[in-house]
């Protein structure tokens, strides 16, 4: 544990010390949150910002996990990927600290979100409810890291894996029930939407918000992100830089 503790206290240390980096990884999902939640005219739910608060909070999980594949990109480039593949600790200590930091630090910017949403008129809601909003979120950020961060391993430079990025979020986001309800959806949209990972986490939000405990989506969840680890270990322990 550890080294998971220091390779995650290093990259919490160097994300500090980048205060742009902060503030600009939550204007986007402000300025969403915002905009689309309060401007847009919307008939088919009754509080829309209630109806795309969980949207904005798993697309800001989102956007964290996947710039969080980055920062090992970075430590390829830069060499100090091979000074810790060469010291004792076991190797993936690097995997998990890096999902350690990366579904911290989404954890932090969605509390941000969600309590601008409060500010702007959402609902409150009650801590249990509120402490199972965040447990998904955390499955989920996991889930995600750890695909960004194996994905990491594979692209060569920062403007590939930018596109990369954005090839990935850009379609799983306006794929997924962030911004509309299935019943609105043409069939095609909807068959897409139904096994989108990004749905299962919204609507599992979403029904929290009702007072329903999405057992479903949450065990989902958990087996997908125990697929995606394993993967991720295998990848590690097999790595040569």
């Amino acid at each position: 544990m550890n080294g998971i503790w220091y390779y995650m206290e290093r990259d919490m240390i160097k994300w500090f010390r980048g205060r742009i980096g902060v503030v600009t990884l939550l204007v986007m999902p402000a300025a969403w949150l915002i905009f689309v939640g309060l401007a847009l005219p919307v008939t088919f739910t009754g509080n829309y910002l209630d109806f795309i608060t969980p949207g904005i909070l798993v697309m800001t999980m989102l956007a964290s996990s996947m710039q969080g594949g980055a920062l090992l990109m970075f430590d390829k480039i830069l060499g100090f990927l091979n000074k810790f593949l060469a010291l004792p600790t076991p190797r993936e200590s690097i995997l998990f600290g890096k999902i350690l930091f990366i579904t911290i630090r989404g954890v932090i910017q969605s509390t941000i979100i969600l309590l601008v949403a409060i500010l702007i008129g959402a609902t409150i809601l009650s801590p249990i409810q509120y402490g199972t909003i965040f447990l998904i979120l955390i499955l989920f950020g996991i889930l995600l890291s750890g695909l960004a961060t194996t994905l990491a391993l594979y692209v060569g430079d920062h403007d590939s894996y930018a596109a990369v990025n954005t090839m990935i979020s850009m379609p799983l986001f306006f794929t997924s029930s962030a911004l509309m309800p299935y019943s609105v959806m043409p069939p095609w949209l909807r068959a897409i939407a139904s096994v989108n990972p990004l749905s299962f986490a919204i609507d599992a939000i979403r029904s929290v918000g009702t007072g329903v405990v999405p057992f479903l989506q949450i065990g989902i969840l958990i087996v997908l992100g125990i697929v995606v680890i394993a993967l991720c270990i295998r990848v590690f322990r097999g790595m040569t830089v």
